[in-house]
């Protein structure tokens, strides 16, 4: 079954929080594995799920940068 989700717009993920956006990837992708859905419907879910990767990768890459930003500072400071 197809949830609501897949008809979100690439701009309702910018809102989500990591969590969020994991969630529902780890719902688009048990719902593709079932391979009970129509190609449209799997279309659909499997743009929903790249735009939701996508976002994911956004907040890591910015907890990256903040680990990264903490790191220089402490090592700035003990030098």
């Amino acid at each position: 079954m197809v949830t609501d989700s897949t008809t979100d717009s690439p701009a309702d993920a910018s809102a989500l929080s990591y969590e969020q956006a994991r969630d529902e990837l780890v719902r688009v992708v048990s719902e593709l594995e079932q391979g009970s859905l129509t190609l449209e419907q799997s279309l659909a879910l499997w743009e929903r799920g790249e735009v939701l990767a996508a976002r994911c990768e956004e907040w890591l890459l910015g907890a990256k940068a903040r680990l990264d930003a903490v790191r220089n500072s402490a090592s700035s400071v003990q030098e």
